[in-house]
């Protein structure tokens, strides 16, 4: 009894512990998982904490569990339109790109820790995956708003990586202990765990969804229902030979885009319980280390991680994002976002399982990268963004805006907003006609409708609206915000219709005119240079200006904006990673001045020559004279 209680006291202590730091981090943009990771690793210390645990397999087992529901969880609050606009991208780099990562910090492993080849590349699947959660918790804190296209592909790409490492991390330890085996075996090991989890997971997400749907279930156990799920998917998947980890992402992504009974509060309670798993998880690891063992192999780590930040992950962002239209300077942020996390310490954790003679040296050097990269990468990605000029300035200010869930199967929501002083709504604009005020609070107090036609500043407004109309309700209630010159920059000076044609506005402006789009739409021109799918910020060259994707609603182009000198916004601040034609470009220009220069140098050296040296003929067939001199 009273040893449990101390194994309760414990875990509560440090559970407590974590949250407190975390509150200061939010107030100093500290990355919250390098918290929790010092939080463990100081609870381990002797003389500090105290706390020993090296139980690998318990280690691994509630790693794994929590991993799950983080995975359900990132699929759950994933939308399939992000898909639709970087799906290809995103699975590049997750598949791919986790492969070019592997092999660069492999082969720089074995050289730097001195170990096999197969262990050396252990290291390098330990630490190819990204993590998300990092990432775009540090952007929210930062106030750090980047493009929709930018965002889905890292989104993407960090929850479907961590399959891809994790079958490279299981097929490697499989080679150390039993030899490759042939290539058929190796490829029919990936297609059934890839295969096998994204077909269970796919089926598994529609299961739930219309179990959930039809059984009418007491509201509080929904939740329940699909925790307990989603950890017998991933359980079952992996006993048929399967991809759990793919299979619990893939039924999260198709549970939350289908109606889904009570999907708000579902949401509410994956989303806490996620960050419990993150604390859990990042905790225990750091008790799992043994900073004792860090000095032998420290400086080999620091060599890693950066080797890791400034060449493995921007080589394999520049290889597979040659195909896309992505700018220099959002490959350069998708490269530098490249967070390590609790993926690479759980896989570090595979080769302890396996008896590898290399596991301890494998995890601490992951333990390490994943250390250095959320210092330095998780600091800096707000700076990097803003020097990147990847910042979408807003449209309008922030709103205040919360959601109640209604029982039964209601295609409506009931929304509350509190009214901003500068919002249309305080100004004096009425509210639509799908989405009258039901209840208005003012000053505290229910105000009758009759008396609330007109609406004040502060008011709280409780709403029925239909959800695909809650963008729209959102501009009524927010704070206007007029675009001041760096706008100007990203938006345009001028806003056109984009239902003018190509030829109307090239007379307007004297731009230059091609007959094959004369009568095209600007919103059918956007449309066709970006491949149907635009967003904010979208530009295209016309002549001498730019013509820019100024606003958008429900996917349609709604307004176009005019830059009338175009701005060096997406002037490349990393050359390397420009497109193929400008990388190479820039090659033949640099080539053509070092052989200028050389021409230069061997041009002075001849001038300098005495004159019976230049002039001295050289025969055919015989020795030159020596001259002298």
């Amino acid at each position: 009894m009273e040893t449990a209680s101390t194994i309760i006291l414990i875990g509560s202590s440090l559970l407590i512990v974590s949250i407190l730091t975390s509150y200061l981090a939010l107030r100093i943009g500290t990355p919250l998982l390098l918290i929790f990771l010092g939080v463990g690793l100081v609870a381990g210390i002797d003389g500090v904490g105290g706390i020993s645990f090296n139980d690998a397999d318990s280690a691994f087992l509630i790693g794994s569990i929590a991993l799950a529901v983080i995975l359900f969880e990132s699929g759950l609050d994933t939308k399939l339109s992000s898909y639709r606009a970087a799906a290809w991208p995103a699975l590049s780099l997750a598949t791919f790109g986790v492969a070019i990562t592997s092999g660069v910090i492999g082969v720089a492993a074995h050289f730097l820790l001195g170990l096999p080849w197969i262990e050396s590349f252990l290291v390098g699947a330990a630490v190819s995956s990204t993590d998300a959660a990092a990432v775009f918790f540090l952007l929210r804190v930062g106030g750090i708003t980047i493009r929709d296209r930018v965002r889905s592909t890292l989104e993407i790409e960090s929850g479907s990586n961590d399959p891809t490492a994790i079958l490279l991390t299981a097929m490697l330890v499989e080679a150390a202990l039993h030899g490759w085996g042939t290539p058929l075996e190796l490829v029919g090991f990936l297609v059934k765990q890839i295969a096998g989890g994204a077909v269970l997971g796919v089926l598994g997400g529609a299961g739930l969804a219309a179990f959930i749907n039809n059984a009418r279930l007491d509201p509080g156990l929904n939740p329940v229902v699909t925790l307990a799920f989603a950890l017998f998917l991933f359980a079952g998947t992996n006993e048929l030979g399967g991809s759990g980890f793919l299979a619990v992402y893939a039924a999260g992504l198709v549970a939350g885009n289908v109606k889904l009974r009570g999907a708000l509060g579902l949401r509410q309670f994956h989303s806490g319980l996620t960050w419990l798993s993150q604390i859990v998880m990042f905790v225990m690891l750091g008790l799992f280390a043994t900073p004792h063992d860090f000095g032998a192999i420290a400086l080999p780590a620091l060599a890693l991680a950066v080797l890791l930040i400034l060449l493995a992950r921007p080589l394999a962002v520049w290889l597979c994002l040659l195909p896309f239209r992505f700018s220099a300077n959002e490959k350069t942020f998708m490269a530098w976002v490249g967070l390590r996390g609790a993926v690479s310490m759980l896989l570090a954790l595979v080769p302890i399982l396996g008896q590898l003679p290399g596991g301890q040296v494998i995890f601490n050097t992951a333990f390490l990268v994943v250390i250095v990269s959320l210092a330095v990468q998780g600091w800096t990605i707000g700076p990097m963004a803003r020097w990147l000029k990847l910042i979408v300035p807003p449209r309008r200010g922030p709103v205040e805006r919360f959601e109640l869930e209604l029982p039964g199967e209601a295609d409506q929501e009931m929304v509350a907003y509190t009214v901003h002083p500068k919002s249309p709504a305080a100004r004096g604009q009425r509210t639509p006609r799908f989405a009258r005020p039901s209840l208005v609070i003012r000053d505290g107090r229910v105000v009758p409708l009759h008396k609330a036609r007109t609406l004040q500043a502060g008011d709280m407004v409780y709403l029925f609206t239909p959800p695909s109309q809650l963008p729209l309700i959102d501009k009524l209630f927010a704070e206007s915000r007029p675009l001041d010159q760096d706008d100007r920059a990203f938006y345009g000076d001028l806003a056109l219709n984009p239902d003018a044609t190509v030829e109307q506005i090239a007379e307007m402006y004297g731009l230059p005119l091609s007959l094959a789009n004369a009568q095209r739409s600007l919103r059918d021109l956007l449309r066709n240079e970006f491949g149907g799918s635009c967003e904010l910020g979208d530009r295209m060259r016309m002549g001498g200006v730019e013509l820019i994707v100024r606003d958008m609603q429900d996917g349609q182009i709604t307004s176009v904006g005019l830059a009338l000198e175009p701005s060096a916004i997406d002037k490349p601040r990393v050359p390397l990673f420009q497109g193929p034609e400008r990388f190479w470009q820039t090659i033949e220009s640099w080539w053509s001045k070092r052989s200028f220069r050389r021409w230069q140098r061997r041009e002075t050296r001849r001038e300098r020559l005495p004159a019976r040296a230049i002039e001295a003929p050289t025969l055919a067939g015989k020795e030159p004279e020596r001259l002298e001199g």
